[in-house]
């Protein structure tokens, strides 16, 4: 148990978890919404996914993570609470919209890879 409150224990980890509670992402998808480095995201996704908080599915050159079934399971009270903040502290509220506003949008993975500054404007625009 203090390996998993030491890997959620950074605020990028619980912004990913956030994120992942909501759809399957891939890294370019992390990196944008959170505007992270790949490097940065990367890494944080090693740490959840080593201590099997996270899943990766691989499709084609993309891995696309989520949350860990067997984590939901295992830590049902401790997911459930952290799902209970994301919805109530703003700035992961703000996180929630800003990965609905990407999801309903025409963007995917492509696009980041080839243009991502166009999928940050877009993203920047709608904040407001």
């Amino acid at each position: 148990m203090n390996n998993i409150f030491k890997a959620i224990g950074d605020k990028n980890r619980l912004k990913i978890l956030c994120l992942l509670s909501l759809h399957e992402l891939c890294v370019c998808e992390i990196e944008v919404l959170l505007e992270l480095s790949q490097s940065n995201v990367s890494r944080h996704l090693a740490k959840l996914r080593s201590e099997n908080i996270i899943s990766g599915d691989k499709d084609a050159q993309w891995t696309h993570y989520k949350i860990s079934e067997d984590f939901k399971i295992e830590n049902e009270f401790l997911y459930k609470y952290l799902i209970n903040e994301f919805y109530s502290l703003k700035e992961y509220k703000e996180i929630i919209k800003r990965c609905e506003i990407y999801k309903k949008s025409q963007y995917d993975c492509h696009t980041i890879r080839t243009d991502m500054q166009l999928v940050l404007k877009f993203l920047e625009n709608k904040k407001e």
